[in-house]
């Protein structure tokens, strides 16, 4: 989906195949529901979105109440799903970092998987600042970058609390993108070996080598409620559960492809070899 006609259009075409297969018409649903006939067509073509009583209305008639969680899910998320950059981060960068708090906050369990950087909840104060600084130039928002990383350090304290869990997947050109120059990339990395200790966080490294089975850009997943992504212009929310199923699979599937413990280490010791040999400036 790229915007929110192209989402209502889709879930309106969803709920006439419903009808259809169930072998009802426009004027048969519209009178076991109650409705004018009319609403039939401006629900299925978009024409008005549809609530959550109209949902379940079409799940009940159509007997496809096995649809319902997904299908309401669709319809109260078709506002929020896309939204342009410039509106989530149009006052500057520290409200963006508020939400990640609060979603954070509220998850049990974690999973974050980066093809390009390393996750903001592992990265060093410098290495952040660096990271936003350029967000900040590119989308050409306020700068408030002082507080916005001061928000991401803030939001590492849930890396300590006991009822969360966390599975971190950085695919291993994250060790090598550099961020700020090379003192800033050797300290992340530094920080990294002292991540590995953390008593409910794993960190597994997908090498460079690995097939591709799965390409994905960064997408980090809150339990099995939702999934955050990240394009270039625009963030998306997924909260449908077969689309959730989708990401999840995905993350099992690169999660096998990683290697962690020692053979984690050893790639980070590579990628700070490499930077220990280049020329200083």
């Amino acid at each position: 989906m790229t915007d929110v006609h192209d989402a209502r259009e889709a879930l309106g075409a969803r709920l006439r195949e419903l009808r259809r297969a169930a072998g009802l018409t426009n004027r048969k649903l519209a009178q076991l529901s109650g409705w004018h006939e009319s609403k039939v067509s401006k629900i299925e073509f978009a024409r008005i979105k549809p609530s959550d009583d109209d949902v379940r209305a079409y799940c009940r008639h159509c007997d496809a109440a096995d649809q319902l969680p997904d299908l309401l899910a669709t319809a109260r998320n078709i506002e929020v799903a896309y939204l342009e950059w410039q509106k989530v981060l149009g006052t500057g960068l520290k409200r963006r970092q508020q939400k990640s708090l609060k979603l954070e906050a509220s998850a049990a369990h974690i999973r974050d998987f980066q093809p390009q950087i390393v996750p903001g909840l592992l990265q060093t104060a410098e290495y952040a600042a660096a990271k936003l600084r350029r967000g900040i130039e590119f989308h050409r928002l306020p700068d408030d970058i002082d507080d916005a990383v001061s928000k991401r350090m803030e939001r590492q304290r849930v890396l300590y609390q006991r009822d969360h869990l966390f599975h971190f997947l950085i695919a291993e050109q994250a060790l090598h993108t550099t961020v700020g120059d090379d003192s800033v990339m050797i300290g992340q990395l530094d920080r990294l070996f002292s991540v590995f200790g953390l008593p409910r966080v794993t960190i597994g490294i997908v090498p460079a080598t690995a097939e591709a089975m799965v390409v994905s850009t960064n997408f980090v997943m809150f339990d099995n409620r939702l999934v955050m992504v990240e394009g270039t212009a625009a963030e998306l929310t997924i909260s449908q559960p077969r689309e959730i199923d989708v990401y999840g699979r995905a993350f099992d599937t690169l999660a096998g492809q990683s290697v962690t413990g020692e053979q984690a280490r050893e790639l980070i010791r590579s990628a700070l070899r490499g930077r220990s040999a280049l020329p200083s400036a």
